[in-house]
């Protein structure tokens, strides 16, 4: 029995995507892996077949949340038996030596594991003596010192890093983000070997990227947002004065952890709905107001809804659909507290029904003649 890929992965779309979003994408896979645009790749009719079976899958919202649950709980399993591993206090396989993850790096990228043999030395430089000397009665007792010795330098290792992991643990976000990763002197190891150096300088984890999608409403009131990360753990968010389409908000170490590196911080990109009354350009806020004929040409006064509530405009005679009106201190806010302004622009609109003096007036005016 197989087992299909990530859905997502598979039409390229973000695990919060909207339907439309979803469909957009699948038209395009489909469109670019379809077997009649591919004849000359055997495989272009098992990529379009499963394409399909992924659009399937998040099309239906039963089967998309069936989906999301059995992947979330999977991954919950499995950072709590890393988090289960991470606090044993012995690990025998878990526990890579600093020196022992070089030399493994070095195997793997076909360096030369020399070093590797002088280790047994410098580990070995107490005992040498007494095990020459006598062995009937040397050997008990070097083993019986050297175990207690071994043992207290293994165990109090791990107890401080429990301590830090406690202390942190008032931010309330996820597990996996704040537990090291499991080998993580060999991941750190490989890191630094493909950043070109092997040296114990202390390097920073590369950050994690999402994005959150807020309101208008939600940048003005500074409310905090829910993100959600690639690995699906949602995280809070706050919006501080100044944000718009487009901010970066830095969270500082709250990212991945690896043993002898610097912590990553999350990197949160806002993107702003579009589809209210209230539009965002920078600071400024754009919306539109309909006018009829009769008061973009005589001019008129009306009112415009803010994000305070509906403000007094006044629409100048003989103003066109091009006509746009600032009302100072009605957008968002900057950092400094100071607000933008708000950008009425005028739309012309016709009324429901003809109006015969209109119409005779225009024909009039079409014909060169003048009442």
């Amino acid at each position: 029995m197989t087992t299909m890929r990530d859905p997502y992965s598979i039409l390229g779309v973000r695990r919060n995507a909207a339907p439309d979003e979803i469909k957009a994408a699948w038209r395009a896979v489909a469109k670019a892996v379809h077997p009649d645009q591919n004849r000359d790749d055997p495989l272009a009719t098992a990529r379009f077949a499963e394409a399909g079976r992924a659009y399937e899958v998040l099309k239906n919202p039963k089967l998309r949340s069936r989906y999301d649950d059995a992947r979330r709980e999977a991954e919950l399993r499995r950072m709590e038996e890393m988090h289960r591993k991470t606090r044993e206090p012995e690990q025998p396989i878990g526990d890579v030596d600093p020196e022992t993850a070089e030399e493994m790096v070095s195997r793997i990228f076909g360096s030369e594991t020399k070093p590797r043999k002088a280790e047994p030395a410098a580990t070995s430089t107490t005992p040498p003596r007494p095990k020459p000397t006598v062995k009937p009665e040397v050997k008990s007792e070097p083993k019986a010192e050297a175990k207690p010795e071994t043992a207290a330098d293994a165990r109090p290792e791990p107890a401080p890093e429990a301590k830090t992991d406690t202390t942190e643990r008032p931010i309330p976000f996820a597990i996996f983000p704040r537990s090291a990763a499991p080998a993580a002197e060999l991941v750190s190891a490989i890191v630094r070997r493909i950043r070109g150096t092997a040296s114990k300088a202390i390097e920073k984890v590369p950050d994690i990227a999402c994005e959150v999608t807020v309101s208008v409403e939600d940048l003005f009131n500074r409310a905090k947002a829910t993100a959600t990360l690639p690995d699906g753990q949602t995280l809070k968010v706050a919006l501080p004065a100044g944000t718009t389409d487009g901010s970066i908000i830095r969270m500082k170490e709250l990212g991945y952890r690896l043993n002898g590196m610097l912590r990553g911080d999350i990197v949160v990109t806002v993107r702003v709905r579009q589809d209210s009354t209230l539009r965002t350009d920078g600071l400024d806020l754009r919306t539109t107001l309909s006018i009829d004929i009769q008061n973009a040409v005589l001019g008129c006064e009306t009112k415009v809804m803010t994000l305070t509530g509906p403000v007094d405009v006044a629409v100048p005679a003989w103003s066109g659909s091009d006509k746009i009106i600032r009302l100072a201190g009605h957008g968002l806010a900057d950092a400094d507290g100071r607000r933008a302004d708000l950008l009425v622009e005028l739309r012309l609109m016709l009324w429901e029904t003809p109006d015969e003096r209109i119409t005779d007036l225009m024909r009039s005016r079409q014909q060169g003649l003048f009442l």
